[in-house]
């Protein structure tokens, strides 16, 4: 019969594995809720050991969110091929993928808190919020938005936010059915936008030209066609 012998990990590696136990840890519980001694006992390790590596609770909370944001951020990412709409959605699906995942942690983020209220990480906050609007801006071909188009992005970013929120509370509304619904919400937007101003209806136009019978915008027309008939 043979020993493993532990292999001693390097900084950086240490760190890295500390980061990814706390994310573990947040998609369970808030970050609030979840102690250093918890972290340290999941990873293997003392609690002065993890101090090692990291100065203090809120550094570690801090380093684990912003790996937490860089892969929400990635979720905007979506190669320009197809209509808008069936991009949009594919963006939910991997954004609801997150929250899904990630709720508890997710949630303490967007609402703050005593380990994720620091400047740091409502930098990371916003950070995620300009990469989905960066994102946003780039599928519609636009590089200097009028005030209308940016006020629509922005707006609709929020919704995404406040709506993933709210169904994380007791997931009462099927997550397709959601994902679906907010990409009508951002065509809805833009329509209204549209109404009051020749610019952004040009864009709507665009925006309506590559879009499939069976694509989500089109879906959105039927369904207030039937509404008014």
């Amino acid at each position: 019969m043979t020993t493993g012998v532990r292999r001693r990990m390097g900084v950086e590696e240490r760190r890295q594995q500390l980061i990814g136990v706390a994310l573990e840890l947040f998609a369970r519980r808030s970050p609030d809720e979840v102690s250093i001694d918890e972290i340290a006992s999941a990873a293997g390790i003392s609690r002065p050991l993890v101090y090692h590596y990291f100065p203090g609770k809120l550094s570690l909370y801090e380093a684990a969110l912003k790996r937490a944001a860089q892969d929400l951020a990635s979720r905007f990412e979506e190669p320009h091929t197809g209509s808008l709409g069936g991009r949009l959605l594919r963006v939910m699906r991997r954004f609801f993928d997150f929250v899904d995942e990630h709720g508890p942690g997710f949630s303490a983020l967007m609402r703050g808190g005593p380990a994720v209220g620091s400047s740091a990480t409502n930098a990371l906050i916003d950070s995620v919020r300009q990469v989905a609007y960066e994102q946003i801006l780039s599928h519609l071909r636009v590089t200097d938005p009028p005030a209308r188009l940016e006020l629509l992005i922005r707006s609709w970013i929020s919704l995404v936010e406040s709506t993933a929120l709210i169904w994380l509370d007791g997931r009462r509304i099927p997550r397709a059915e959601l994902e679906r619904q907010l990409v009508h919400d951002f065509a809805a937007l833009a329509a209204v936008s549209a109404a009051h101003d020749e610019e952004m209806t040009a864009l709507l136009r665009h925006m309506l030209r590559d879009e499939p019978n069976d694509g989500p915008f089109t879906d959105l027309a039927a369904r207030l066609i039937a509404l008014a008939s």
